[in-house]
């Protein structure tokens, strides 16, 4: 069993005042039993966009810089995959970024949101350029893993391209509402792709969060089961707390050999319309918050 645990912590205003206070979490995640740990989004400065150029590029930090590598010292030290999220220097502008660290201390992964907010103070961020997979060697054996920030999880296509990369579980760091049609969202990502989605948000007390952190593990029927099941094996209440779910691999990798969704009846030469820039005009301009 693969154990996710997800820090649904609050900030503490300042970069070192979260490094510390991501180091005790990360340590109670692998007392709890945990082989990955995930911050939520942009935990480097508790995901505070500013307006300002200026100001976002002198919140931004180094993606090996001394806080990055800190979460890479403490992986290799308690064993456990910690998933870091940053406000990074990048030029021309920062961006925002997630880095998995394998339990060896070795960066697996390094994801930038592809899907920047532009309706918002997110406009002044460099999106990412694509999505990707790692193998990811933990105590509970190799998972290949893929990332999405936030509001990348609205965009089908993100989890989609992930799955036919070979993703079985998707790691989404988040700062918004968690509202029923968000978690509806992402209950439809790990269904119609048959892969787990491990979501972890700001909790209750942080502007516009409310917790809701979740797990859904992608499996919609097991044998022996008369019916379909909930896919949700957990969903955090507001409070600040470390949650800990765990994701059967076997059975999910059985699941994925027999069942009907993901890559499974797909028609490509139908979709062409998706990949095309004639329709690319935004019908949503102000007052979104993804």
């Amino acid at each position: 069993m693969l154990k996710i645990a997800l820090l649904q912590i609050l900030p503490c205003g300042s970069l070192g005042g979260n490094l510390q206070k991501g180091v005790e979490y990360c340590r109670k995640a692998k007392a709890a039993g945990a082989d990955i740990a995930l911050f939520p989004e942009m935990w480097s400065n508790g995901y505070q966009v500013s307006w300002d150029p200026k100001l976002l590029s002198l919140d931004a930090v180094a993606d090996d810089g001394d806080f990055v590598m800190a979460h890479a010292d403490l992986a290799k030290e308690l064993q456990m995959a910690i998933g870091i999220t940053i406000l990074e220097d990048h030029r021309p502008s920062p961006r925002n970024t997630l880095i998995l660290f394998d339990r060896h201390g070795a960066r697996a992964l390094s994801y930038s949101k592809v899907h920047t907010c532009d309706f918002d103070a997110e406009r002044n961020l460099t999106p990412g350029e694509d999505f990707y997979v790692t193998e990811l060697d933990t105590a509970a054996g190799r998972v290949k893993i893929g990332a999405m920030i936030c509001y990348d999880r609205e965009f089908p296509e993100s989890a989609r391209i992930l799955m036919l990369k070979g993703a079985e579980l998707i790691l989404v760091p988040n700062a918004c509402p968690m509202e029923i049609n968000r978690l509806e969202q992402l209950r439809s990502r790990a269904f119609e792709n048959m892969l787990a989605v491990a979501t972890c948000n700001y909790p209750g007390g942080h502007p516009d969060c409310n917790g809701g952190s979740s797990v859904f593990d992608g499996m919609a029927w097991l044998p022996g089961l008369p019916d379909s099941r909930d896919m949700c094996v957990l969903r955090a209440g507001r409070e600040e707390g470390v949650y800990v779910a765990e994701i059967d691999l076997v059975k999910l990798r059985r699941y994925r050999e027999n069942e009907v969704y993901g890559n499974a009846y797909r028609r490509p030469g139908k979709y062409r319309l998706l990949v095309s820039e004639e329709i690319n005009e935004p019908f949503i301009r102000e007052g979104y918050r993804g």
